[in-house]
């Protein structure tokens, strides 16, 4: 699918595998919405980030749990252009045994993780697909759907109860998701990301990140976020990946802990 002239929504773009895949898609010459939540310390670092995508990208803040958010989401990027791609990054990975040192995992803290990582997803799913089906065919598609599970949902590690669940539903609803929107021409396909470089990994000590490295086989190296990105690209390129579920991982299994 040829980005020219088309626009693009990404969420929680404004930083890790969601800033990387809104710089290539706003490079392969999409007008690129970011959706992400506000600096928590009110600067403007978030937007700093996407204006330095160019003139092409937009920011807009926003919770992907509220409704509102994916609909001013495509109001903006139909303004710019057909929406032909989404890819859904923003997610949290609150971690939480079933039974932990506090007691038993709490229905908020569980019900928080679900609401982000699942509902968040879906509902940009919803709103994008109701506009990608309104679109002219551009090639053998009118639009493609991009989500981000995690390995975490085949080997999940104790402690990822609630991360788990919610990347193996971002799993489970990928193929349904798939078959409906075929006769639309609408293509959906979820990520499941291994060991990356990410912002929340970024936090641990170098020792920690050098050890969790070395579980990948080949490359023995943390992911980055412009692996993450090629291969969106990838997935928009390929008209024939459909409805599956790709691991992005070196061939990395999680232990149990």
């Amino acid at each position: 699918m040829d980005l020219q002239g088309a626009s693009a929504i990404v969420t929680g773009g404004a930083s890790g595998l969601g800033n990387a895949t809104a710089r290539r898609l706003a490079e392969a010459g999409a007008a690129v919405v970011v959706v992400d939540l506000p600096d928590r310390e009110g600067e403007s670092l978030r937007a700093d980030a996407v204006a330095a995508l160019g003139d092409r990208a937009r920011f807009i803040t926003g919770d992907v749990t509220r409704e509102e958010a994916a609909e001013e989401a495509v109001a903006a990027a139909l303004e710019a252009g057909p929406l032909r791609v989404l890819v859904n990054c923003a997610g949290v990975a609150t971690p939480g045994k079933l039974v932990g040192r506090e007691g038993p995992l709490s229905a908020e803290t569980l019900t928080r993780v679900l609401a982000i990582n699942v509902v968040g997803t879906v509902s940009f799913m919803a709103h994008a697909a109701a506009a990608m089906k309104e679109q002219d065919l551009w090639g053998e598609d009118r639009g493609v759907i991009i989500n981000t599970a995690s390995v975490a949902a085949f080997d999940g590690q104790i402690g990822q109860i609630a991360y788990s669940a919610s990347k193996g539903g971002v799993v489970a609803l990928t193929l349904p998701a798939a078959r409906e929107l075929a006769k639309s021409a609408i293509r959906v396909v979820t990520i499941a990301p291994g060991l990356m470089e990410t912002p929340m990994m970024a936090g641990l000590p170098d020792a920690a990140r050098e050890s969790l490295a070395t579980k990948t086989p080949h490359p023995a190296r943390l992911g980055r976020p412009d692996d993450y990105a090629l291969l969106v690209e990838q997935i928009v390129a390929n008209p024939y990946l459909n409805g599956e579920v790709i691991r992005l991982d070196g061939a990395v299994r999680l232990e149990p802990r």
